[in-house]
Parts: C-alpha cells; sequence; structure tokens
C-alpha cells in the first residue's frame, strides 16, 4: 500500500502565516510527519509526500548557477525524510530525477518523459527512446 500526501507544507504555509508564527508552524508539521511515520511503521505503507521548494537568493558565485531553490519546510522535512528527490524539467518533455539523500541509494539523475501511456524512458539524442537509469 502506499499513502501519498500532495504539497505537505501547503496547508501549513497558509494556516500559519509570518515570522511569528514560524515555531509554531514548525511544531505542528513535526507533529504531523510523526503521524505519517507511525502509520508507515504499523501499517508497513509506503508514505510519498510532495513539497514546494523556493528560490533562494544567492549571491558570489552560486548567483550565476542560475536560479536555486530550496525546500519549504527546512530542517523539519529534510530530517523525517529517508529518502529525498528533487524533480526538475529537462529539455522538451524530459524530466529529470535526482536522488540526493538516501540511507539505501547513491546520488544521481534519471531522465524520463511523460506520455500518453504514462511514464516512459526518455529518447536519447537520436529521438530512440533507451534506458536511460540513475546515473
Amino acid at each position: 500500500a502506499i499513502l501519498i500526501v500532495d504539497s505537505a507544507t501547503g496547508l501549513f504555509r497558509t494556516d500559519y502565516s509570518g515570522r511569528s508564527e514560524l515555531a509554531d508552524r514548525q511544531q505542528a508539521l513535526n507533529r504531523f510527519l510523526r503521524k505519517l511515520q507511525r502509520i508507515a511503521d504499523e501499517h508497513g505503507v509506503a508514505v510519498v509526500i510532495t513539497n514546494q521548494v523556493m528560490s533562494t537568493p544567492e549571491s558570489g558565485a552560486a548567483a550565476f548557477m542560475g536560479p536555486q531553490v530550496k525546500p519549504v519546510g527546512g530542517h523539519v522535512i529534510s530530517h523525517a525524510s529517508q529518502t529525498r528527490l528533487h524533480f526538475r524539467k529537462g529539455k522538451g518533455e524530459n524530466r529529470i530525477c535526482k536522488v540526493y539523500d538516501s540511507p539505501s541509494l547513491p546520488e544521481g539523475e534519471a531522465m524520463f518523459a511523460i506520455g500518453e501511456g504514462g511514464i516512459v524512458d526518455a529518447p536519447d539524442e537520436n529521438g530512440s527512446r533507451g534506458s536511460r537509469g540513475f546515473r
């Protein structure tokens, strides 16, 4: 079984606004994430949460690398997650999934596309679809 929570921090961002409520928001988010962990542990359910990202104004060398993003929810989200994936748009219809924090998977990226039948291998430079796997 799988439990999917879309935009886990979205409701917390609307219920708690401003810096004055930041600590309360983070505590409520932490309680919510602990409940999800308990469901996963007690019922053997895989829990997948999606999250928002926000831009971070960078100075110095990072400013020349294009827009930088970080997950909303800060350390509460990162500490509650076992494996974190970052999805981004590639060229055309391609998408890129990067594993960047996991106790059981090496850091790497995989390209894929979303077609009429669902997720498909991303086309290579010649336009044919081949297995791209994580690299």
